[in-house]
């Protein structure tokens, strides 16, 4: 899957200096930016991880001009389990956040996603988007249906959030057929506020950017939050229906491909 840049290739991880330097940038941007932890995480090597990783694909931006020996070459990255594997890893990741079983039910073919991020040298450029369209081949290849997976806001702070997750529920509520819900042990409502007390643009401005990205393309939430206090995060669930995207937005998401 490579792209149109002479330093910069989009492909599936494919040796071991690949999965380590996409552990490598997630510890950069989940453990020493947003000061998340876990129990897989290796903090002397400087590596992310967890107990699903061997199960996942992981799509990795490349910039060549780096060192993969040092493990530095790996500049963006998204985690893909097509649901016909969630089996085989024990289930989803997500699954220990929500309750997916208007999807598991629904017979369409699924794609969990997971760990995105990007160098922070590679942030407000064409990064995002050769991720987009490298995540867009992907989805096209195996005739993904149902995109869906957890997105994160930094800290625990609900109150703090009041605004972003209280504006998500009440403009960006899945359908019921696509309703995921937070696991009752866990479930934390997003309806802190009444719609009427929502500042829209104090909302928008506080919603994480890749969150943005996945509600212009369709996008909806699912019913409550999850907060994740190890890796200092309050979660959504997203949920992307390909059959309920627009040929614009679809053309937008694959680089004009289907």
């Amino acid at each position: 899957m490579a792209i149109d840049d002479q330093n910069l290739e989009i492909r599936l991880a494919r040796t071991e200096e690949d999965m380590l330097g996409a552990q490598r940038l997630r510890y950069r941007v989940f453990v020493e930016e947003l000061s998340g932890d876990g129990a897989l995480v290796d903090h002397e090597r400087r590596l992310e991880r967890d107990r699903y990783d061997p199960f996942y694909d992981h799509l990795i931006l490349v910039d060549r001009r780096r060192d993969a020996t040092a493990l530095d070459h790996v500049v963006g990255v998204y985690r893909l389990l097509p649901g016909d594997r969630a089996p085989a890893a024990g289930g989803f990741y997500c699954a220990g956040e929500y309750d997916l079983t208007p999807l598991e039910r629904s017979g369409r073919r699924l794609l969990e996603l997971g760990r995105s991020c990007v160098h922070p040298d590679f942030r407000g450029g064409a990064a995002l988007f050769h991720l987009w369209n490298g995540l867009g081949d992907y989805v096209l290849e195996r005739d993904i249906e149902l995109l869906f997976g957890v997105a994160s806001f930094h800290g625990t702070d609900v109150a703090a959030l009041a605004q972003p997750l209280s504006y998500l529920h009440h403009h960006h509520l899945a359908p019921p057929d696509l309703r995921v819900r937070a696991l009752d042990e866990a479930f934390t409502p997003m309806d802190i506020l009444p719609e009427d007390a929502v500042d829209r643009v104090r909302a928008v401005r506080e919603i994480p950017q890749l969150i943005k990205s996945y509600l212009r393309l369709g996008g909806f939430v699912g019913e409550g939050a999850f907060v994740d206090r190890p890796f200092n995060t309050t979660d959504i669930c997203l949920v992307m229906d390909m059959e309920r995207i627009s040929q614009t937005q679809r053309a937008r998401y694959t680089g004009g491909r289907g």
